[in-house]
This record gives C-alpha cells, structure tokens and sequence, in this order.
C-alpha cells in the first residue's frame, strides 16, 4: 500500500478522527497534513476550542505521518504549546514533519494552523516503533 492508502486504512477504522471531521489532505512516507473543521460540540466553557481537541488533531496527523510505511509505531512523548484561541467556524490544518528517525523511534514536530494561515498550536511527538506491521493490528 502507497502511504496515502495506509493512512486511509487506518482513518477508516479511527472513529474518533472520524468524528472529530478529519480529512487526508496531503500523505507521503513519514508525512502528512491532514484538515478538521470546529464543530460546537467542540467547544468549552470560555467558548473556545477544548485544547484536547486541538492535542488530538495533532495527536492523528502524528499517526497518520509516523504509521504510512506500514511499520506501527505509538506515541511514547508528546507536547504542545497553544499559541491562539481557535473559535467556532475556524477550520484547522495539521501538518506533520519528521524531523528525527532511528531504528526505535522517530519525532515528529506538527504545526496547527488555522484558516487564515495563522499557527494555532505547535506540537512535537516521539513515536516508538513497536515491530509490528499496521496491516497486521
């Protein structure tokens, strides 16, 4: 399977990504970029986006980019600095790059972006490369 077609794999069996909205905007080996539109359930009580939801949209585009080789691999650190309140109507973009990969473990920095181009969030995960294939799960 070509990398779009593994992260398509996995989108159709997340059903949380699903619900959330996401959509595969961009998927190459070890790369992804992936869209999500803010829907009312999302919000909180100072009517801005809920962080874990802002954590999980970057929480899939790491998935999504570190698991598209078929070599199955789970978050082991991640972090997040928020940067912009996201608000009802925004669409956010998460785009993840690999910055560092070994036979173990891989990072992963993904920026979130709003509409409007603005980042939003900054995340980086270590993923840790467990020996299976993702076929396989």
């Amino acid at each position: 399977m070509s990398p779009h077609e593994l992260a398509q794999y996995m989108l159709d069996q997340d059903h949380f990504s699903q619900w959330m909205g996401i959509r595969l905007i961009e998927v190459r080996e070890k790369y992804c970029r992936i869209e999500m539109p803010v829907k009312q359930e999302m919000i909180n009580g100072l009517r801005t986006v809920h962080g874990g939801i802002t954590f999980s949209l970057a929480d899939s585009a790491l998935a999504f980019s570190s698991n598209n080789t078929n070599d199955a691999s789970v978050a082991l650190h991640c972090a997040m600095n928020f940067t912009k309140a996201v608000k009802m109507g925004d669409t956010l973009t998460a785009e993840s790059i690999l910055i560092s990969d070994t036979r173990k473990t891989g990072v992963y920095d993904i920026s979130i972006r709003n509409q409007n181009d603005i980042l939003v969030a900054s995340f980086r995960g270590t993923v840790y490369k467990i020996d299976k294939k993702v076929t396989d799960l």
